[in-house]
């Protein structure tokens, strides 16, 4: 081979080289994509992190939407209401005692009849007198108990509607939606138990009216048969006899 032939083959490699060269040679380095286990740990925590304080955000504002609709409820006025019949049983009744006969509840009124008719036998009235008299405070016990057996019809009666009305007040009770609901139901439960021991007072006022009435026609009964004995007994005019008739001719 000649030295001309071996230039030529030394030319022909070093081209092949040049152009084989460039696709062996390394990538730059920011072509390079490199995975670090430590960073991406440190990011899926960090995520985690966030995503946990997002949640924990989200709980915190539901528990307080939570708890302003709870203090709504808390404010809210209980939608029914007893008074107004609670007022009518309690206007009845009193009606019913307005309407004592004779000696009424009224101490000036006690003391005059008292006065009149109970206290003493006036000596110097007649048979007749005395005797209108005892009428007089027999009747007036007698209306007494008539006005106390009303006052106790009426009361039966009004038992009737509060117990209508205790029904409905528990149930508003228990299906209280907050707290002023139930503190409102149970204010109208105890106005209905005042009002029930205002009936209870009423009839035992009334029956005790009746039977100090009764002591008190009891008690002139007795003064008044004293007079009468003692009129019996004094002396007076001495019998005389004359002409009696037994048949009608």
């Amino acid at each position: 081979m000649t030295g001309k032939s071996r230039a030529l083959r030394l030319a022909a490699a070093g081209l092949m080289s040049a152009s084989i060269l460039p696709m062996t040679l390394p990538a730059p380095a920011h072509a390079i994509v490199v995975f670090d286990p430590s960073n991406y740990t440190q990011n899926v925590l960090t995520a985690v992190r966030s995503l946990k304080q997002v949640t924990n955000q989200i709980t915190s504002l539901q528990n307080e939407a939570q708890m302003l609709i709870n203090q709504g409820k808390n404010l809210a006025s209980l939608p029914y209401s007893a008074l107004s019949q609670l007022q009518q049983s309690v206007q009845k009744t009193q009606q019913l005692l307005a309407q004592a006969q004779s000696i009424a509840y009224d101490v000036q009124q006690i003391d005059q009849a008292f006065q009149q008719h109970y206290a003493h036998v006036d000596p110097a009235a007649t048979d007749q007198q005395l005797i209108a008299n005892a009428k007089s405070r027999w009747q007036t016990s007698v209306a007494a108990l008539q006005d106390a057996m009303r006052v106790q019809a009426g009361i039966v009666q009004n038992l009737d509607a509060g117990k209508g009305e205790m029904a409905a007040l528990v149930g508003q009770s228990q299906g209280a939606a907050g707290a002023l609901q139930a503190a409102q139901a149970g204010n109208q439960i105890l106005a209905l138990q005042a009002q029930q021991l205002a009936d209870l007072t009423a009839v035992t006022a009334a029956n005790g009216r009746a039977q100090a009435l009764q002591a008190a026609e009891q008690a002139a009964a007795a003064e008044q048969g004293r007079e009468l004995r003692k009129r019996f007994l004094t002396p007076g005019t001495q019998y005389q006899p004359g002409q009696a008739k037994m048949f009608y001719e």
